[in-house]
């Protein structure tokens, strides 16, 4: 009996020799494969089991693939479609895409191309249910109220899906407003210990003296000013998650006592001669290098190594490609609603500048910027004008190199000069996105394409050999 929690994967090939060949290719990956020869029997066997991800051939003999998209689409079934089609067809996977594929495969295509597809589509549309199931304390769709559907935030996500069971400590590192504190949250929303509490101390924000009362806790006349007991963050966090926030900044003999504390579970509070035990799960977060610290002698090396067992690396704001827009959407609906304000979106030409911005302060930044672009205007739209002086003048450079070209010829262009069209098409589109800093969808603005034509070629190119 095939095991349920396997991802399924439904193949539409009239061609059972092709549809045999495919599921081969698939073999020993973890998949529950079945089949459909015809149009209808693929519509009847989504409806009857929906699978994770249909391997649809656009050419059937009854219904044509696009049909059975465009029903998918139309009926929203949570599936995701890698659409296949003849060499020479790139228009027709073009439609596909713009009609809700997920990624096309053009014939002829190699084992390795299939197996990368097939497992990309399937953990993508793995965390987009696990996304559009959760909101965050807005109503806001999102994974545990993270905004954003790029690549690199998909790694992200997968991480924390892996190790919210565990009770391994997090190390969560990343530039300044990248959102560590909200990813920290989504570990522990995502875990066992959602119903417990999660307990956040700044260390970087707490004066070194009282840092200790405050995450041990204290007894009364410890200390001038200690008239009660109070109870640390540890004992607070008991059975949730303890969250220490620019851990990096911990005065060194504290980080002995915290290693202590690590490693056995126990707390004592200061001026006190009880011990204790607490059950909490360590996250930390720091926007240094934490093995910078501990070879310029400011962190010990073996807290490190007891802290920084699972690592989630935040991805800075520019290189998140269209998650840019998607942010300050959700943003601008919110400070909207706060301050009585008619906006519902913005022109294309501030979604471009936002998606031109180099983004150095992140999403606290560009939370900022719309704040400031929402106190002081009004109307059913964000122009370009509203956006704050800075935003126009700062960022990444916006002028985009030219192409490398072969050296001047001493007379007219030969036939042995020629190069091939789509390799000087290459050339400018990764020399584009090469000086937008590896962001595509403002590479695409400043090239006026979209992001989804450099996707596209990107994978073409991916299958080209020259000859």
């Amino acid at each position: 009996m095939a095991d349920a929690a396997l991802p399924k994967i439904l193949i539409v090939e009239d061609t059972p020799s092709m549809a045999e060949l495919y599921a081969a290719f698939l073999d020993g990956c973890g998949y529950e494969i079945r089949f459909a020869e015809t149009g209808r029997a693929a519509l009847a066997a989504i409806h009857a089991d929906l699978p994770d991800v249909v391997l649809l051939d656009i050419h059937l003999p009854d219904i044509s693939g696009l049909e059975i998209l465009k029903t998918i689409q139309a009926e929203e079934l949570p599936c995701a479609c890698i659409v296949i089609t003849a060499h020479g067809t790139i228009n027709v996977a073009v439609e596909a895409m713009q009609g809700g594929a997920r990624d096309f495969l053009v014939k002829p295509f190699s084992k390795d191309r299939l197996v990368v597809t097939v497992r990309n589509v399937a953990q993508h549309a793995s965390l987009q249910r696990i996304v559009e199931s959760l909101k965050d304390d807005f109503g806001r769709s999102g994974f545990y109220g993270i905004i954003g559907s790029s690549l690199p935030m998909q790694a992200v996500y997968r991480t924390i899906d892996s190790v919210a069971p565990s009770r391994a400590t997090v190390f969560i590192t990343g530039e300044s407003g990248t959102g560590k504190e909200m990813c920290a949250e989504a570990v522990h929303r995502a875990s066992p210990r959602r119903d417990k509490p999660f307990i956040a101390l700044n260390c970087g924000a707490i004066p070194r003296e009282l840092m200790e009362s405050e995450i041990f806790g204290h007894v009364k006349g410890a200390f001038t000013g200690a008239a009660t007991d109070r109870e640390g963050a540890a004992r607070r966090a008991d059975g949730g998650t303890l969250f220490l926030d620019e851990i990096c900044e911990m005065d060194l003999d504290l980080q002995t006592k915290l290693l202590r504390f690590v490693q056995t579970g126990m707390v004592q509070k200061v001026g006190g001669d009880r011990t204790e035990k607490v059950d909490v799960r360590f996250i930390c977060a720091t926007n240094k290098d934490p093995w910078a610290e501990v070879e310029a002698g400011r962190f010990r090396e073996d807290l490190y190594y007891r802290l920084h067992v699972i690592p989630i690396v935040l991805p800075p704001l520019r290189t998140r490609d269209a998650d840019v827009i998607e942010i300050a959407r959700e943003v601008l609906n919110r400070l909207s609603r706060e301050e009585g304000k008619a906006f519902q979106g913005f022109s294309s030409e501030a979604e471009a500048r936002l998606l031109a911005f180099h983004w150095p302060g992140n999403v606290r930044q560009l939370q900022n910027v719309l704040r400031n672009v929402v106190v002081l205007n009004d109307g059913p739209r964000v122009e370009v004008s509203m956006l704050p002086e800075a935003l126009m003048k700062g960022g990444a450079p916006l002028v985009v190199p030219a192409a490398p070209a072969p050296p001047p010829a001493a007379g007219p262009l030969t036939e042995d000069g020629i190069r091939p069209l789509w390799i000087t098409e290459k050339e400018t589109i990764e020399a584009a996105i090469a000086a937008c800093g590896g962001n595509v969808p403002r590479a695409a603005a400043r090239l006026e394409i979209s992001a989804s034509t450099i996707y596209r070629k990107k994978m073409t190119w991916d299958d080209a050999k020259p000859s």
